[in-house]
C-alpha cells in the first residue's frame, strides 16, 4: 500500500468531507485567479503604459522577463517556507506582499518603478504556486489530483475570462492606474477570506494535527537529488519550460497582438484575451477529469499524466507553427486560441505527475523547484518576443513568428517527455513502493 492512500473508501470518506475538501480547494483557486490577474495586468495595460512612458516593445518585453527572473528565484523558497511556516501564514504573507507591490507605480509612474514593482511581485509570487498546489493537494489523494490541479492551472483562464474584460474596461474608461488599484483591493479581500476560512487537509505528510491525520501513513523523506535527477522530473521540466514560455507570451503580449497585429480596438483586444482561456479551461478540466477516472480504475500514471498531455502538445504545437501563414484576423485569433489551449492542457497533468513521485511532505519543495525551473520560459520568452516584434516587418509578422517558434519547440520537448518520463517507474525507484 502506498503512503498517500488510506485503507478503504469508507475511511477516506469519513476522514475527508468532500464538501470541505472542495471548499478549501475553491479558496485556493480564488487566490490563483488573483495571482494570474496580477501577472496578466502588464499585458492589459501594456499599450497605454508604453505610450505614457515612451517605451519600446523590447522594453515592455524586458519588464515581462524580469518579472520571471525574480519569480524563478522566489520559487526555490517554497520548500523552506513550507518547512518553517504553515500554509495559512505562508500564503497570507505572500499574497499581502504582492497585493501592494505595484502601488508605487500608481503614485510615480516610471520605467524604474515599473521594473522594481514587477520584480518584487515576481519574487513574492515565485513560491506561491508550489504552496497553492500543496494546499490544494492536501485535500486530495494522488489519484484524484488531476481535477484540482486543472482548476488551479485553469485559474489563469478564469482570471482572463472574468477579470480581463473588467480590468480592460476600467483601464480604458478610468485609466490603467485604477486597474492596478482594483487588483490591490481584490488581493486584500482574498487575504481576509483566507485568514478566516482556511484549514489544512490530511494529505500533507506533516506530523498529524487533526483527528484523522493519523490515517495517512508517514514515510521517510528521500534525498532531494533522487527526485530532481529522475527522468520524469528532468524531462517534464524541459516541456513545462516551453509551455510556460507560451503562457507568458500570452500574458504579456496577446492583447497587443490582437490590437497592433490584427487591428482590433483596445477594448476588443482586452475582451478577446478571454477566448484562448475559455478553450484552455475546457480542455484542462475535461482531460483531468477523464484521466483521474482512468487512474481510479487502475490505469497507469504514464498514460494519464504523460501520454495524454503530450498528445495535446503535439496538436497545439502544430497549430501554432502555421500561425504566420494566416492572414485573416479572426482565423488568426482562432488558431492562436486553439493552439494555446491544446498546449496548456499539459500543465495540470504534468504537475500531478510530479506530485506523485515524491513523498507527501516533500511536495512543496519538489513543486517549488519544478515551478521555478518552469519559470525560465517566462524569463526568456516575453523579452525575445519584444525583440522579434521590434525587428519584424510588421507587428503581425513578429508576433506570428514568436508563436510559431514556441509551437515547434513544444512539439520537440513533448517527444523528449514521451521517451523519458514514467511516473510509475520513478515513483517506485524514489519512494521504494510499487505503483
Amino acid at each position: 500500500m502506498t503512503t498517500d492512500q488510506i485503507p478503504n473508501p469508507a475511511t477516506v470518506k469519513a476522514a475527508v468531507n468532500i464538501r470541505t475538501a472542495w471548499g478549501m480547494t475553491g479558496l485556493v483557486v480564488f487566490l490563483y485567479v488573483v495571482n494570474f490577474a496580477d501577472k496578466a495586468i502588464l499585458g492589459i495595460i501594456a499599450q497605454p503604459l508604453k505610450r505614457e512612458l515612451g517605451l519600446t516593445s523590447t522594453q515592455i518585453g524586458m519588464v515581462g522577463s524580469l518579472f520571471f527572473l525574480t519569480f524563478t528565484i522566489g520559487g526555490f523558497l517554497a520548500g523552506p517556507i513550507n518547512k518553517y511556516m504553515t500554509l495559512r501564514w505562508g500564503l497570507l504573507l505572500l499574497a499581502a506582499m504582492w497585493s501592494v507591490t505595484l502601488l508605487p507605480l500608481v503614485i510615480s509612474a516610471s520605467i524604474v518603478t515599473l521594473i522594481a514593482g514587477r520584480m518584487v511581485l515576481g519574487f513574492a509570487e515565485g513560491p506561491s504556486s508550489a504552496l497553492m498546489h500543496t494546499a490544494a493537494y492536501s485535500w486530495h489523494p494522488p489519484a484524484k489530483r488531476g481535477l484540482p490541479g486543472a482548476l488551479l492551472m485553469g485559474s489563469g483562464s478564469i482570471g482572463k475570462i472574468l477579470l480581463a474584460p473588467i480590468l480592460t474596461a476600467i483601464s480604458v474608461t478610468f485609466g490603467w492606474r485604477y486597474a492596478v488599484i482594483t487588483l490591490t483591493i481584490l488581493g486584500l479581500a482574498w487575504s481576509v477570506c483566507w485568514a478566516i476560512g482556511w484549514r489544512e487537509g490530511p494529505f500533507t505528510g506533516r506530523t498529524p494535527k487533526t483527528p484523522h491525520a493519523d490515517l495517512v501513513n508517514m514515510e521517510p523523506s528521500v534525498p532531494w537529488r533522487t527526485i530532481f535527477l529522475s527522468r520524469t522530473f528532468v524531462s517534464c521540466c524541459i516541456l513545462t519550460i516551453v509551455v510556460y514560455a507560451l503562457t507568458t507570451v500570452v500574458l504579456t503580449w496577446l492583447p497587443s497582438y490582437f490590437e497592433l497585429g490584427l487591428g482590433y480596438s483596445a477594448m476588443q483586444a482586452g475582451s478577446m484575451f478571454a477566448i484562448p482561456s475559455v478553450i484552455a479551461l475546457i480542455l484542462m478540466i475535461g482531460s483531468s477529469v477523464t484521466t483521474d477516472r482512468v487512474l481510479l480504475r487502475g490505469g497507469k500514471s504514464r498514460t494519464s499524466r504523460i501520454i495524454v498531455p503530450c498528445i495535446g502538445v503535439f496538436i497545439g504545437g502544430t497549430i501554432l507553427a502555421v500561425l504566420p501563414m494566416i492572414n485573416v484576423p479572426i482565423v488568426a485569433v482562432a488558431v492562436v486560441s486553439v493552439g494555446y489551449a491544446a498546449v496548456s492542457m499539459a500543465f495540470p497533468l504534468l504537475n500531478a505527475a510530479i506530485s506523485e513521485i515524491c513523498p507527501p511532505q516533500q511536495i512543496a519543495g519538489t513543486m517549488g523547484v519544478y515551478l521555478a525551473v518552469m519559470a525560465i520560459g517566462g524569463l526568456i520568452a516575453p523579452y525575445a518576443t519584444g525583440v522579434i516584434v521590434d525587428n519584424a516587418v510588421s507587428p503581425a509578422v513578429g508576433y506570428g513568428q514568436s508563436f510559431q517558434a514556441i509551437g515547434i519547440l513544444a512539439f520537440l520537448a513533448a517527444i523528449v517527455v514521451l521517451i523519458f518520463a514514467n511516473p510509475d517507474r520513478d515513483r517506485a525507484a524514489i519512494r521504494g513502493d510499487m505503483p
